[in-house]
């Protein structure tokens, strides 16, 4: 005795597929290639989600196909990305805009190469969001300083992990700092050698932990990369600011 099946069962529906970079970097591997599968859990757990499909050919070859539901989620999560680009960016503006008002020469995106005394003593690519150093012609009293900024946990906690690259940013300045989007994490959770800066939704920039400073002299490398790159200019209710003593010493409360 066979029993009856229902005429239109109800599918088993995949649990959710969790948002991780790993997937979506598969995801859009397969989308830009031919799509031969490496069969491994990441994969699995697409096809299983529907966001990719199976396709045999003649003499038992198999490729993956992006789904519908593929497409979607690679649309959304282009669209999330951008949004966090477009936060970050207009954070970065914001930092560097107050870095010039506050008499200070800005750079935004430069890459500079720091050697990290790591036991190995490698040279890295650091590339801090801002990178800025007092209005002087004093050399003691540049003051360089790096300012790192975050939208998202994911991001930071992704940046946390990579010492070397902090290291970096504390080998090119003598004062270094977090700049987060208020709410992604406390001031505890970023290394004490860092300074701790959170961004409201208003606009306003809070110091919750001062960064540590130390004296140092900028390497020849750097300030030729300072010399090739375009500063930020200055705003125009900024102009009076650079009629200042700029070679005074710096305060010890700025």
């Amino acid at each position: 005795y066979a029993p009856a099946v229902p005429a239109n069962p109800d599918p088993i529906k995949p649990a959710p597929l969790a948002a991780s970079a790993a997937h979506q970097r598969r995801l859009r591997e397969i989308w830009r290639s031919a799509g031969w599968p490496c069969q491994d859990l990441i994969e699995a757990e697409l096809l299983a989600a529907g966001l990719l499909e199976r396709v045999r050919h003649g003499g038992g070859r198999e490729t993956l196909r992006v789904t519908d539901a593929g497409v979607a989620a690679l649309a959304a999560t282009l669209e999330r990305n951008r949004a966090r680009r477009g936060a970050h960016e207009a954070l970065v503006e914001r930092v560097a805009r107050e870095m010039t008002r506050a008499g200070r020469i800005a750079w935004r995106g430069l890459a500079l190469r720091a050697h990290v005394d790591d036991g190995e003593g490698r040279w890295v690519m650091a590339m801090p969001d801002v990178f800025s150093i007092r209005h002087t012609t004093v050399e003691d009293w540049l003051e360089p300083a790096a300012h790192e900024i975050k939208v998202s946990r994911a991001d930071l906690l992704s940046d946390l992990r990579r010492a070397h690259k902090r290291e970096a940013y504390r080998a090119l300045s003598s004062q270094c700092w977090y700049v987060l989007k208020q709410g992604i994490a406390d001031a505890e959770e970023i290394p004490m050698e860092f300074g701790v800066m959170f961004a409201s939704e208003g606009g306003a920039l809070e110091v919750a932990r001062p960064a540590p400073r130390r004296a140092m002299r900028l390497p020849l490398a750097t300030w030729m990369a300072l010399a090739r790159a375009s500063a930020e200019p200055p705003a125009d209710d900024e102009a009076q600011a650079w009629l200042a003593d700029v070679d005074a010493p710096p305060r010890e409360d700025a």
